[in-house]
C-alpha cells in the first residue's frame, strides 16, 4: 500500500539522499546474520503454532467438509493479491487457558477497493468461544478500526463466553458491544457475516452491528440454545426454528441478507462495503497515489548490520536507510543531541516524522531536540515513527543536576498531548520511562509492532536483579543482619530470570503489549501499511500545543 499523492520525482528529490556506511564484507556483519538464523527460525516456528486452527489435521479435515476455515473466510473477503497486516497474532500465546491467536483472526486489508478492519471468529476452537484474551484482543482491534475509521466485518461463528473463564470474560466482555453501539452513533460502518451458531454474546454482535447477512441452513443466532431454553422453561423447540437464518430473515428481521452458501455470503460482505460513506471517500484518492521508490539499500541487509544481542550498540540510520524511499532523509538538528535521530523522510510516498535512539540512553540535549522535533511535527501535521532501542534516562549527579527529570518529563508530555498519528517499532530494548518517552503502549500509538529479538520492561533483567539484592542488603545492614549469601544469590538468580521471562516478546505480546511481532525485513512495509490507514482521514496536529507548563 502507499500514500503519496504526487509522483515520486516531485517530492523525493526534495530530501537529501544519503549514503550507507555499513560494511557488509566485515565479520561482525556475518556473525550478526548468524546470530538471527535461529531467531528468524523461532518466530516462523511461533507464527505456525499462533495461527492453528485446529488440535488435529483429522478435525480439521472434517470441518472442511462441512464450512470454510476461518483464515480462509478472511481470504476470500479481500481482495486478490493485496496486502493483509494481521494485527495481535501472538494474543495469548502459549498461556494457560487461552488458545492460538486468541481464537480470533483479526487484522487490515483491502475488500473491494476498500480498507477495512476484519476479524473472523475461529469456531474450531472451543466453538468460538471468548476466551479473556479473546475479549482483549477484540476491543483493541475494535479501537484500531474507531481510531482510523475503517469499515469493521465481522465473520462471526461464537459460543459466546467460554463459561469456565465467565469470571475473567464476563466484566471486559461488555466493551465489545458498547464498541459496536458507539460506532454506529460515530458514523462508523459494521457489517456481521454470521456463518454458523452464535450463541449469547455471540448473537449480540450481530445484533449491534448496522448490517447482517446471514447463511442459510447454517447461521443459528439465539440467546439461549435448545438446551439451556428446555432448562430454563421447559419448551422443547428446534435450533432452526429458535433462531435459524429463514426465521431471522423471515420474521425478526435481525437478518438483513439471507446467502445462500458462504461463498454467497462473502460476496454479499463484499457488495457491502461499496454502500458505506468510507467506501465513497476512499475510492475517490488519485491513482498517483501509487508512486514512490523503494530504498536504495536491501532490507535483508537489516540481519547483518543489527546484532539481535540487544546489548549491543544499533546504528539507527543505517535502519532508517532501509526503510524509507529512495534512501533520501532530512535530518533535524544533527549536531545536537546525536544519541537521538530525528529525521523527515517518505515511506511509501508518506511524508513521516522518524525519532530514533542512536544511543540506548536518553540525555538532555536529546531530550530537548525530540520535544522541539515533536512539535514541529504537530505544526506540519505529519505522523511520527518512533524506532526503539532505549534503556532509559541517563542516571548520575551530572544529568540530576542538569534537570534530565525536567527535560524528560517535558519529552514524555509532547508525546501525551501530541495529536499526530504515531507509530512505534521496538526494535530492540524499550525499558523503564525511555518506553514512554518513545510512546510505548500506555502512551496510546496507533499501531506498535515489535522485532522478535526485542524485549520491555522496567529495566533489564541484570539490571532489576541488581537493584533488589543491593536493597535486601541494605535492610539486613540496617537489622543488623547477617546476609545468606546462598539464599540471596539463589532468591537473585530467581528473580533475574522471571524478569528475564517477562520482558521476552513473546511474553509481551501474548498479553496484547503490542500489536504484532514482525519480521526485521517487513518493517517497511508494515509502516507503509500503517501509514496509508492512518492518513486515511486528514491529520490534524496539537498546534498550539498545550501541555507541560514546567518549561
Amino acid at each position: 500500500m502507499s500514500t503519496a499523492p504526487f509522483p515520486v520525482e516531485s517530492k523525493n528529490q526534495l530530501l537529501p539522499q544519503f549514503t550507507s556506511k555499513a560494511d557488509l564484507r566485515s565479520s561482525k556483519f556475518r556473525e550478526n546474520s548468524v546470530k538471527w538464523n535461529s531467531i528468524i527460525r523461532n518466530f516462523e516456528n511461533a507464527s505456525a503454532v499462533a495461527s492453528r486452527e485446529g488440535k488435529s489435521a483429522h478435525d480439521l479435515t472434517k470441518y472442511q467438509s462441512r464450512q470454510i476455515l476461518a483464515r480462509d473466510r478472511v481470504a476470500l473477503l479481500r481482495d486478490p493479491d493485496t496486502p493483509f497486516l494481521e494485527l495481535c497474532a501472538f494474543a495469548g500465546h502459549k498461556l494457560e487457558d487461552s488458545s492460538p491467536s486468541a481464537s480470533l483472526v483479526a487484522g487490515i486489508g483491502v475488500v473491494s477497493g476498500v480498507i477495512c478492519m476484519i476479524l473472523a471468529h475461529i469456531p474450531t476452537l472451543q466453538g468460538g468461544s471468548w476466551n479473556e484474551y479473546t475479549v482483549l484482543k477484540q476491543n483493541r482491534i475494535t479501537q484500531i478500526a474507531s481510531e482510523n475509521n475503517l469499515p469493521l466485518i465481522a465473520l462471526v461463528q461464537s459460543a459466546g463466553v467460554f463459561l469456565p473463564q465467565q469470571f475473567r470474560v464476563f466484566h471486559k466482555g461488555g466493551q465489545i458491544f458498547r464498541d459496536l453501539a458507539l460506532r454506529t452513533k460515530n458514523g462508523q460502518p459494521s457489517c456481521a457475516v454470521v456463518f454458523g451458531s452464535s450463541t449469547a454474546g455471540g448473537a449480540y454482535h450481530p445484533a449491534l452491528s448496522d448490517y447482517t447477512i446471514f447463511v442459510q441452513d447454517q447461521a443459528q443466532v439465539f440467546l439461549g440454545g435448545p438446551p439451556l431454553v428446555k432448562m430454563a422453561t421447559g419448551e422443547v423447540v428446534e435450533a432452526e426454528a429458535l433462531g435459524g437464518a429463514i426465521m431471522h430473515s423471515t420474521v425478526t428481521g435481525l437478518s438483513d441478507q439471507l446467502a445462500i452458501d458462504e461463498l454467497d455470503a462473502i460476496r454479499k460482505a463484499r457488495e457491502w462495503v461499496l454502500t458505506t460513506s468510507t467506501a465513497q471517500t476512499q475510492l475517490e484518492k488519485p491513482l498517483s497515489s501509487l508512486m514512490y521508490a523503494e530504498p536504495r539499500y536491501d532490507a535483508n541487509e537489516l540481519l547483518g548490520l543489527v546484532d539481535p544481542d540487544i546489548r549491543q550498540p544499533m546504528d539507527m540510520m543505517e535502519v532508517i536507510l532501509r526503510i524509507i524511499d529512495d534512501s533520501r532523509t532530512s535530518v533535524f538538528k544533527p549536531q545536537f543531541g546525536k544519541g537521538m535521530l530525528t529525521v523527515w523522510a517518505r515511506i511509501h510516498g508518506c511524508l513521516t516524522g522518524i525519532i530514533a535512539n542512536q544511543n540506548p540512553v536518553i540525555l538532555c540535549n536529546e531530550a530537548d531536540k525530540a520535544t522541539q522535533f515533536i512539535r514541529l511535527c504537530n505544526q506540519n501535521r505529519t505522523p511520527i515513527v518512533f524506532l526503539h532501542n532505549v534503556t532509559g534516562f541517563m542516571v548520575g549527579l551530572k544529568t540530576e543536576t542538569a534537570g534530565l527529570i525536567k527535560k524528560g518529563a517535558q519529552l514524555v508530555s509532547a508525546v501525551s498531548t501530541s495529536t499526530v498519528p504515531h507509530i512505534s517499532i521496538v526494535c530492540g530494548a524499550s525499558y523503564g520511562a525511555g518506553n514512554y518517552a518513545m510512546c510505548g503502549r500506555s502512551y496510546a500509538p496507533r499501531f506498535l509492532f515489535s522485532w522478535p529479538n526485542s524485549r520491555c520492561s522496567v529495566m533489564g533483567p541484570d539490571q532489576l536483579a541488581g537493584v533488589m539484592e543491593t536493597i535486601a542488603r541494605g535492610a539486613a545492614a540496617r537489622s543488623n543482619r547477617a546476609v545468606d549469601e546462598k539464599v540471596l544469590t539463589a532468591d537473585t538468580r530467581k528473580f533475574r530470570d522471571q524478569v528475564r521471562r517477562d520482558s521476552e516478546v513473546y511474553k509481551t505480546s501474548a498479553h496484547l503489549l503490542d500489536d504484532g511481532i514482525i519480521d526485521p525485513r517487513d518493517t517497511r512495509d508494515v509502516l507503509g501499511m500503517c501509514l496509508e490507514i492512518v492518513t486515511l482521514e486528514p491529520v490534524h496536529g496539537n498546534v498550539g500545543f498545550k501541555g507541560l507548563a514546567r518549561l
